[in-house]
C-alpha cells in the first residue's frame, strides 16, 4: 500500500497541478479567545465492479485557512497507480485525486485530514469595520450558476421580500426569515437536494435539505445584489445544543452545507436557514417553528454558527481534474468515474464509501 502526505498548505497551485506547501504550528486559542476544537476525518472508498480506467474524487478541507478554520495535514493510502490533490483554479477547492488502471479489480484508497475549527460569530449589532474584500471575489459571488440563478422568478421573488429592508443586512434578514417561514426540509429528498432555486420558485414546491434551502437564500441575496455563497461541508462532532444538528463518529451520511453573505460594514455573515427547518421536522421527533428551541436556532443561526463541522469548498459547476464527464452543481460527496461513466455516489451499490471523525486533543 503506498502512503503519502499532504501538509497544511500556504500556496495555491491550479487544478492541473499539484498542491504543495509546508506544516505550521496548531494554535490553541484565537484572537478573539474561542477555544479551537482539532478533528480528524477519514473517508475509504471502495469501487464496486470497476471496467476500465478507474478515477475518484474526495473532497478536501477548506483552503486557505480562515478565522473559523485552520487545516492541519492529510495523508493517503491505497492501491491506486496514481494519488494527489489538485486545488481549482476558480474557487480554491481542495480535490484528492487518484486513478487505477483497468487491471486493477478492487480499487481502494483511504485519505485523513486534520483541521482545527472555533465556533464563528457574527455581532450584528454594530458595524465591525472590517478589511475590504476583494472586489473580484465579491464579483465571483454575485455570479449565476446553474442551478443558481438570480434573474426571471428568483430577482422577482427577491425584490418583492426584500423591498421595505434598506441596508444589505437588513435585505440579508429578510430573505433568511422568509426561507425559514415559508420552505420544509423534505426527507424523501436524496443527498442534499440539487439547489435548482428557479425550479422550487417556479413550482411553488419549497420544499428540500440543505442544498436547496440555503442556496435559495444565496441565488436570492445575489439577485439584489449582495455577494453570497454556499460552503459544503459535513459534521463531524455532536452539537452541544441540538440532536439533529450533530454528528460523530461515523459521519457517511452527515454531509451539510451552509451559507455566508457579504456586508460591507460586517464582512462574511453566517447563516443556515436549513437547520431552523432540520429542527422542525427531526428534532425530538419534530416540535413546531414556534418551539422556544426553535425561536432561538433561528436567532441564533442568522450571524453565527456552532463549528461541529469541516468546511469543504464554496465551489458551483465544478469540473472534476481529468474528467471526461459534466461539472458537479457542487462538491461535497466522494465521485468516482469508471470507463469515463461516472458511478451514482449515492448509490452503495455503486460507490462504496465511509466517513468517520474524531476529536483529538489539542
Amino acid at each position: 500500500m503506498d502512503r503519502r502526505t499532504f501538509l497544511k498548505t500556504s500556496v495555491g497551485a491550479s487544478a492541473g497541478m499539484m498542491v504543495a506547501g509546508l506544516a505550521q504550528p496548531m494554535r490553541s486559542m484565537a484572537a478573539g479567545g474561542n477555544t479551537w476544537r482539532t478533528f480528524e476525518v477519514m473517508t475509504r472508498v471502495e469501487i464496486i465492479k470497476p471496467s476500465g480506467v478507474t478515477r475518484a474524487w474526495v473532497p478536501m478541507p477548506l483552503l486557505p485557512d480562515t478565522d473559523y478554520h485552520k487545516n492541519l495535514d492529510q495523508s493517503w493510502t491505497g492501491n491506486a497507480a496514481s494519488m494527489r490533490v489538485y486545488r481549482d483554479d476558480k474557487y480554491g477547492a481542495g480535490i484528492f485525486y487518484a486513478e487505477w488502471p483497468a487491471t486493477e479489480a478492487a480499487p481502494v484508497i483511504e485519505v485523513t485530514t486534520r483541521f482545527s475549527t472555533r465556533d464563528r460569530a457574527v455581532d450584528l449589532s454594530a458595524p465591525r469595520n472590517p478589511a475590504p474584500e476583494d472586489k473580484a471575489v465579491l464579483k465571483k459571488y454575485l455570479s449565476a450558476t446553474k442551478f443558481i440563478t438570480t434573474d426571471g422568478v428568483v430577482r422577482k421573488t427577491a425584490r418583492e421580500i426584500t423591498k421595505t429592508a434598506s441596508t444589505d443586512v437588513d435585505k440579508a434578514r429578510a430573505l433568511y426569515e422568509w426561507i425559514v417561514d415559508n420552505t420544509f426540509r423534505d426527507p424523501k429528498v436524496r443527498g442534499c437536494g440539487l439547489g435548482d432555486i428557479k425550479a422550487m420558485l417556479e413550482t411553488g414546491n419549497l420544499g428540500g435539505k440543505c442544498a436547496d434551502l440555503n442556496a435559495l437564500f444565496v441565488g436570492m441575496a445575489r439577485a439584489v445584489g449582495i455577494p453570497a455563497r454556499d460552503i459544503y461541508g459535513v459534521r463531524v462532532a455532536d452539537s452541544t445544543e441540538y440532536k439533529s444538528l450533530g454528528r460523530s463518529g461515523d459521519i457517511t451520511k452527515a454531509q451539510h452545507c451552509r451559507a455566508e453573505f457579504y456586508a460591507a460594514s460586517h464582512g462574511w455573515v453566517p447563516v443556515d436557514p436549513a437547520d431552523v427547518r432540520k429542527l422542525v421536522l427531526e428534532e425530538n421527533g419534530g416540535i413546531p417553528l414556534t418551539d422556544p428551541k426553535v425561536q432561538k436556532a433561528r436567532a441564533k443561526l442568522f450571524g453565527a454558527l456552532e463549528m461541529n463541522w469541516l468546511a469543504y469548498n464554496y465551489a458551483a459547476d465544478l469540473k472534476l481534474p481529468n474528467s471526461p464527464g459534466d461539472p458537479l452543481p457542487f462538491f461535497m460527496y466522494p465521485q468516482v468515474e469508471t470507463a469515463n461513466e461516472r458511478r451514482d455516489s449515492l448509490d452503495p451499490d455503486s460507490v462504496r464509501y465511509r466517513l468517520t471523525s474524531k476529536e483529538l486533543n489539542s
